[in-house]
């Protein structure tokens, strides 16, 4: 292997290890609004979080595992010492699956709330295993490239490889990849928790967003993910916080939009 086919490889494990690390901080957020309302016995709130909190699954954490399972895990499989170590991650990624599934049926804030952190406890020690684990014996493989691996996938890389036209061809991935040429923005990839409202009724976007706002604390920030250019959401932030929420555009169309919104101090 080549020196700069090595380094390619130190770079993807390295995206990939950073991936998960944003995965991980956003599940543990969401799971804890979703804890927290249900100490408080605030079963509407609960039954909201626990709402967003599978949303967020199945965009993210569930494509995420889906994709591992194409690429990276079948070359795990084929080397001798990964075969049985890919065995037990296939079948965390069941439990993990089975877990998403179950916290989508329950209707009682407690029992959502007890399979919420079950989930993160399973997802850590997953994730610990990739990390030290699968990622380290595939990059060390001499005939294998990690690089080329994920190369294009978007949800293990955070980045995707240009398609001709520029942009990732990926419609809206939220890659970052589909940006416009040029615009000059900032690199989508952030361990903040993401909130996509793109599914969300139209009606219910800019309450979802403002509960998230105040549920951060100073420094807190979120990444919003939206369809379309939310100024009049902008707008409504700026007049309730007055100048206690700041903005970074880091995707502005042309299929998504992403802002990222962080909270300098309280609102008075």
């Amino acid at each position: 292997m080549s020196q700069s086919e090595t380094t390619a490889d130190r770079q993807a494990a390295e995206a990939v290890v950073q991936h998960h690390a944003a995965l991980a901080t956003t599940l543990d957020t969401l799971t804890n609004h979703l804890v927290e309302a249900a100490d408080r016995g605030d079963d509407a709130e609960a039954m909201r979080a626990r709402d967003e909190l599978v949303r967020w699954l199945h965009a993210e954490l569930l494509p995420h595992a889906h994709a591992e399972e194409a690429a990276l895990y079948p070359a795990a499989a084929a080397l001798a010492e990964g075969k049985l170590l890919v065995d037990g991650m296939l079948g965390e990624h069941k439990a993990i699956v089975g877990l998403v599934s179950e916290l989508a049926g329950l209707t009682r804030a407690v029992p959502a709330a007890a399979a919420a952190r079950a989930l993160a406890a399973l997802f850590a020690v997953h994730l610990d295993k990739e990390n030290h684990l699968v990622v380290p014996l595939v990059v060390g493989a001499a005939d294998v490239s990690l690089a080329g691996l994920l190369a294009g996938m978007h949800d293990l890389l955070g980045e995707a490889t240009p398609a001709a036209g520029g942009g990732c061809g990926g419609g809206s991935c939220g890659c970052g990849g589909d940006a416009p040429a040029g615009a000059g923005l900032a690199p989508v990839l952030s361990i903040d928790p993401r909130l996509d409202v793109r599914d969300l009724p139209h009606g219910q976007r800019h309450a979802t967003v403002l509960a998230a706002l105040d549920r951060l604390g100073a420094g807190d920030a979120l990444v919003l993910v939206a369809p379309h250019a939310p100024r009049p959401l902008l707008a409504e932030i700026d007049q309730r916080y007055g100048g206690a929420v700041t903005t970074e555009w880091l995707q502005d169309g042309p299929q998504v939009w992403q802002i990222r919104l962080s909270r300098t101090f309280a609102p008075r």
